[in-house]
């Protein structure tokens, strides 16, 4: 499977080829995860110099860490420090370059984030209707697919959490944030491939042990990394996926991660602190 996406990558950079250099400088920021999952024929194609989408850098490492609660501190190999559902601690970083939030609960976010933080993106719109993200930092294209959350007896809040896809190295890395509903095709076309994904695992907090599990499947990512881990213990979530799935628990906070060492089987991987 990872050849194939390789090979798609070299294919629509190819194609790109003998776009005119004036069309390439004003062309707007593409998904590769969208692209690849999309057709071929629908799909807008990118120069090699994209950093954020060039097979020539699918060998390098992205390293993952495991802060806390929801939040994962992503390092790319150009430099770029990420710190997903940011509530005002990085881990081993003092200050990373992006901080992605939710507004669930006020451990998904922070009221004032140091303003030395060069990006801020929440995951809801505080005008109204939902958030929108869609830049360049450095190497890595940031995007959001919005959802809904719980919001008092029975009701529901649209568009107040978003999902963070970010895709850097070759890879697409998705943060589901605080799901409260299964996914629907559209969310599923909105966020295209995922290699990796942070998915909590909570029980019920968020969407269901059974209802993630399904999500989780419907994605087919190669790395599985928990979080958000609350009152049931790990095997319960652990134990939805069969002998198709590899399971590491790790006694480590962090891991490296290239496309090329992908693994062969979908594999969940618990970091230590989960």
């Amino acid at each position: 499977m990872r050849e194939v996406i390789i090979w798609c990558g070299i294919l629509l950079v190819l194609m790109w080829g003998s776009t005119p250099l004036a069309a390439q400088e004003t062309a707007p920021p593409v998904s590769q995860c969208q692209a690849v999952a999309a057709t071929i024929p629908s799909a807008q194609l990118v120069s090699l110099d994209t950093p954020w989408i060039g097979v020539q850098a699918a060998a390098h490492d992205v390293t993952i860490t495991f802060v806390n609660h929801a939040t994962y501190l992503i390092e790319t190999p150009g430099g770029v420090s990420i710190a997903t559902d940011f509530n005002g601690y990085a881990g081993p970083v003092d200050l990373p370059t992006v901080v992605t939030m939710n507004k669930a609960h006020s451990t998904h976010n922070t009221p004032s984030p140091d303003p030395a933080i060069d990006h801020v993106l929440e995951g809801w719109n505080p005008q109204g209707g939902a958030a929108d993200h869609d830049l360049v930092v450095g190497d890595t294209y940031i995007r959001n697919v919005t959802t809904d959350i719980r919001a008092g007896y029975e009701a529901m809040e649209a568009d107040g959490n978003s999902i963070f896809i970010f895709e850097v190295a070759g890879l697409c890395i998705g943060h589901l944030g605080h799901l409260h509903h299964v996914l629907t095709d559209e969310h599923y076309g909105q966020i295209g491939r995922l290699d990796i994904v942070m998915v909590p695992v909570d029980g019920g907090l968020t969407l269901g042990t059974e209802r993630m599990g399904e999500v989780v499947r419907r994605l087919r990512s190669s790395l599985i990394l928990p979080m958000h881990r609350i009152g049931p213990p790990i095997s319960q979530f652990l134990d939805l996926f069969g002998e198709d799935y590899d399971k590491v628990i790790s006694r480590e906070r962090s891991l490296t991660v290239s496309l090329q060492s992908l693994p062969s089987r979908p594999t969940i991987h618990v970091l230590q602190g989960v």
